[in-house]
């Protein structure tokens, strides 16, 4: 295996061994997240006296559901984003049949809330998020993704054994044909962590041109859209995007 210069593992790779076990002791916050209290950080109630905020609609990754997002989902609907859930059930990989469900969710949120959605996909959650606004622009504001490998070697991460055991195809070739390098026309914003340890870094930074924004935070991959820590900076990140559109 190839090892950079600085002695420093190429984060276009895999993630270590090591790194995979260190998001174990994460998971509880992912199967709690339904039945964990809202607890607002002190700048929400300066949201709450803004404008409206636009509709989200939060996409889990795999072997995820709903569940998995409650947490997030019920602290931005507290805030005043109008928050939605995929209502995609148990997601094992990129299927047609989960696409079209996700694209009717997308159509409910848009013609029930009369203006383009937020959409936030979590892991390969995020992959349909990108497709969707990709197909249809005129129904989504802004795209932000959470440690999700749309960049790069497919095979850059920790799951893809997993992904091919569960699914009819392998991650080389999935049944839809988009590219979610493709930058989708609105505002895109990546959130990578080089702590991830399912995901290589760089696969879900992006390279030039693939997203308007890259942001890095000091997270596990099993922390994104579950921790605390993790929701109060999606909100931070949130407010300041909405403030510029």
């Amino acid at each position: 295996m190839t090892q950079p210069i600085d002695g420093k593992r190429d984060d276009s790779l895999a993630p270590s061994f090591g790194t995979w076990l260190r998001e174990l002791p994460n998971l509880p916050i992912i199967w709690s997240s339904p039945v964990r209290r809202v607890r607002l950080p002190a700048s929400a109630g300066d949201s709450l006296a803004q404008r409206p905020r636009p509709p989200v609609l939060v996409l889990p990754g795999i072997l995820s559901n709903d569940g998995a997002t409650s947490l997030m989902r019920r602290t931005l609907n507290a805030v005043g984003y109008p928050t939605y859930p995929a209502r995609l059930g148990l997601i094992t990989g990129i299927t047609e049949e989960v696409f079209a469900r996700a694209e009717a969710q997308l159509d409910h949120v848009f013609r029930e809330q009369g203006r383009p959605v937020i959409v936030i996909g979590i892991s390969l959650g995020g992959l349909y998020a990108r497709v969707l606004a990709q197909r249809h622009p005129e129904k989504v504001a802004m795209v932000m993704t959470l440690g999700t490998p749309f960049s790069g070697d497919r095979r850059a991460n920790n799951a893809w054994r997993l992904y091919e055991a569960i699914n009819d195809h392998s991650v080389d070739n999935p049944p839809l044909p988009d590219d979610p390098r493709q930058k989708p026309p609105m505002r895109t914003i990546a959130i990578w962590s080089p702590l991830d340890g399912v995901i290589a870094p760089a696969c879900s930074r992006g390279e030039e041109g693939e997203c308007d924004r890259a942001i890095e935070v000091r997270e596990r991959h099993f922390e994104f859209s579950a921790s605390r820590r993790s929701i109060e900076r999606i909100l931070a990140i949130l407010e300041e995007e909405v403030a510029a559109l």
